[in-house]
């Protein structure tokens, strides 16, 4: 599991790096404007998203079930079914799409200057959209697979071409249709690699409609319905910033907000891709009847992931807005500075529970609760947004999102530990203190850097940084992880140092 979750996280990081550089030359080639209404056409085409009906998630579950079995053939069928779905969703799609282009061009006052380019880049990010759900198939078939680390390789290879994409062709031509083109290239170079990929390693498996069957469909989509939810209540509570801004404010201030909500989202990526791998274990070691494991597997990486939470967290809160005063513009410093610091104190509740105790609940086939429970938390993130957007601008958006996400992850965390037979109290005694309290070094640390030499420059806060993770790694093997009775740092350590030495 770590080396899966490893080729996750540097995946991850990879994506993080190629955002860096793209996100300023991005914004600086198009200007405030255009930019915001980039996002602001990901923002409704997103809605799109949730024609799926949560089936990437149900096919997954199933998929990782029948590869537990052994089940070839009902393997090829979950296969094939999920792929007259995608194929029906994607027609729906398209349709509904013309809808929403015409709620684009008359809801929302777009600048002249792109007008023209924003609609043809609407129309292509539809298209995109429709044609993803078949371009999700190969993922899961590996994901089943546990095939974490040969389709990381082949994700590192798009976000290179990616980056190489944007950064020529946007210097040739910037423009939001360009954009959405390189979106589709990337998609397309994707597929037909992990579909080359399946049939190398897994020539039994086969992807065509010729398998569909009835009755995985009417399982799958039984199972899917509660996906949809969950996926509604994420979209809500994680997408719908920028529509509120742009209607209450204008899409200039769109920026702002998305790019300090960009290092919150690459940090949920970066804990969810715990969840990736999680959430097929936990329907295999249910399957086979090994609840001590699943309880050990929920104990040990919610821990691990508070501890990853709170090490970027803190540096993010601190130091976060000077980086984005370095990275992107000084302007930007006080408005994107502020978004980031109030939604980041709420991801270090949200996000370890989002990354282990929800994917849990979901490979259990345990998705009632969670997933109204998002619904709910996205609607009330809404509702929470539009009334504090005009009284307090920005801020008022970013509190709109982190209350909710607050009380979400109470909601979870108590469902989890009931279906796991885990007291809270004993998750929390397990996971919380050590934690909290090695970070208290490393938060006077950070307000060090910040306060006693005030940390601005790039070598600055890289400086910071780095100081940050070393103290953080002693801290951790000397105190956090001290006679853990799941992860022995100091043993693995011991270990690597004998090995060297032999």
């Amino acid at each position: 599991m770590f080396r899966n979750v490893g080729s996750n996280w540097a995946i991850t990081l990879v994506t993080i790096v190629a955002a860096y550089v793209l996100t300023p030359f991005t914004i600086h080639k198009l200007g405030d404007a255009a930019y915001g209404t980039w996002n602001l056409i990901n923002s409704i085409t997103g809605y799109l998203g949730l024609l799926i009906l949560g089936v990437p998630m149900a096919s997954v579950r199933y998929f990782a079930q029948h590869v537990a079995d052994g089940d070839v053939r009902k393997l090829n069928a979950a296969i094939g079914s999920c792929t007259a779905l995608y194929l029906v969703l994607g027609g729906v799609v398209l349709l509904v799409g013309v809808g929403l282009y015409a709620f684009f061009s008359v809801g929302y006052d777009i600048p002249a200057t792109v007008r023209g380019d924003a609609h043809s880049a609407f129309v292509l990010t539809v298209l995109y959209v429709a044609v993803g759900f078949v371009g999700m198939l190969p993922n899961g078939i590996l994901s089943a697979h546990d095939d974490f680390v040969p389709r990381n390789m082949v994700r590192l290879a798009g976000v290179v071409l990616r980056l190489g994409l944007t950064l020529g062709l946007l210097t040739l031509r910037p423009a939001l249709s360009v954009l959405a083109l390189i979106q589709l290239a990337c998609l397309a170079f994707d597929f037909w690699l992990c579909t080359w990929l399946i049939r190398r390693r897994y020539p039994g498996t086969r992807i065509r409609l010729a398998d569909f069957d009835w009755g995985m469909v009417r399982r799958i989509v039984s199972f899917s319905l509660y996906v949809l939810v969950l996926s509604a209540g994420a979209r809500l509570s994680f997408e719908t910033d920028s529509l509120v801004i742009g209607k209450f404010q204008d899409v200039s201030s769109i920026p702002y907000f998305t790019v300090a909500n960009s290092f919150v989202l690459y940090l949920m990526e970066f804990i969810i891709a715990i969840a990736a791998v999680v959430m097929p274990m936990a329907t295999r070691l249910k399957t086979q009847g090994r609840e001590l494991e699943l309880r050990e597997t929920f104990l040990k990486w919610s821990k691990i992931a508070l501890s990853l939470t709170m090490m970027a967290g803190l540096f993010l809160i601190i130091l976060g807005p000077r980086f984005i005063a370095w990275w992107i513009d000084p302007a930007f410093e006080a408005p994107a500075g502020q978004v980031l610091q109030i939604l980041m104190i709420s991801y270090l509740v949200f996000l370890p529970v989002r990354g282990v105790a929800l994917p849990i609940l979901m490979g259990l086939g345990k998705p009632g609760l969670p997933t109204i429970g998002f619904l709910v938390s996205g609607v009330l993130n809404l509702g929470l947004s539009i009334a504090l957007a005009r009284p307090l601008g920005l801020a008022g958006v970013a509190l709109g999102t982190a209350i909710p996400n607050v009380l979400f992850a109470a909601l979870v965390l108590v469902q989890a530990c009931r279906e796991l037979e885990t007291p809270v109290a004993e998750y929390l005694r397990y996971v919380v203190p050590r934690a909290t309290l090695g970070a208290l070094p490393v938060l006077a640390l950070l307000l060090w850097f910040k306060l006693g030499l005030e940390v601005r420059s790039l070598g600055g806060l890289a400086g910071a940084g780095v100081a940050m993770v070393l103290l953080f790694s002693v801290t951790w093997v000397l105190f956090v992880y001290r006679n853990d009775p799941y992860v022995d740092l100091r043993g693995r350590l011991a270990a690597l140092r004998a090995g060297g030495r032999a």
